[in-house]
């Protein structure tokens, strides 16, 4: 009796065909020894770049408000720093400036309108009016210190603007540089803004979070509402951000400088980034 092969209807025997799965299978595992490596290599690339993307944008963050910060208003806290953020500046009309009218900053009395000398900067007036600072000198130095006004004390340097009855003049709540024992009126006759929604900000970095808080309050200490918002890190996910933090005063005489180091880390591949920022702060009052 003759036996013959049978073929499938593409013209393979069975056997042919068992052959060729074979040697794909073999041909594929071939393949995929020298596929792998990059596509692995692909995959770490593109987590560095997201891990160094996340550090770089919130450190970038931190150093422009930093830069925005009430001069000698920075303070470390547990977990991180913060400072009473600025929005404005301007110069006000000083009895001592020559100037035979017009209303001046009284650092004697308590009137409460004053005159801007050149651009005005915008105000927000009323309840919710943001605060003028006149020659803040920090934590320690009273009557100078503007965390130490939300207790009515004897005197100091943060006063909340009421009404703006005139083109360049501003109207307080209170005249608060009226009752400063000693006055401290500033020498070249500048005052900062503060925005009433802002007043502090806190930077903390607990957790494997970094956070931004805004809208602290001018006491010490500081009690913030506000949650915050995420700028690197998470404390259910990946990844986990850490840091490392410094400041002084005055490391090159008026000027302060905070060193952060940011840490980013994807926990399962045991990859971190590390980034190094140097801030530098005008302390001049």
């Amino acid at each position: 009796m003759t036996h013959r092969c049978h073929r499938s209807h593409a013209g393979f025997t069975l056997i042919e065909m068992i052959v060729v799965i074979v040697i794909t299978g073999i041909l594929a595992a071939v393949v995929a020894v020298f596929i792998t490596r990059p596509v692995e290599g692909y995959v770490d690339s593109v987590r560095r770049a997201e891990l160094t993307d996340t550090a770089d944008v919130a450190l970038r963050r931190i150093a422009r408000d930093v830069r925005l910060a009430l001069p000698n208003s920075l303070r470390t806290v547990a977990g991180g720093f913060e400072f009473i953020l600025t929005k404005a500046g301007g110069r006000y009309r000083d009895a001592a400036d020559g100037s035979t009218g017009g209303n001046v900053l009284s650092f004697t009395t308590a009137s409460t309108d004053f005159d801007v000398l050149g651009p005005m900067p915008a105000l927000a007036t009323g309840a919710s009016g943001d605060y003028i600072v006149v020659y803040n000198l920090g934590p320690g130095y009273e009557p100078g210190n503007a965390y130490n006004c939300s207790a009515t004390p004897p005197g100091c340097n943060i006063a909340q603007v009421g009404s703006l009855p005139a083109a360049n003049t501003v109207r307080l709540v209170a005249n608060v540089f009226g009752a400063q024992s000693p006055p401290l009126p500033s020498p070249n006759s500048r005052f900062q803004v503060v925005g009433f929604g802002d007043k502090v900000v806190r930077y903390t970095c607990t957790g494997g979070v970094l956070t931004r808080q805004s809208g602290c309050s001018l006491a010490t200490p500081s009690v913030c509402p506000d949650p915050g918002a995420v700028l690197a890190g998470s404390a259910t996910s990946e990844p986990k951000a850490s840091c490392s933090i410094d400041y002084s005063a005055a490391a090159l005489g008026r000027n302060g400088l905070l060193h952060m180091q940011l840490t980013i880390t994807d926990t399962p591949s045991g990859e971190s980034v590390v980034l190094f920022r140097q801030i530098s702060m005008d302390n001049s009052p």
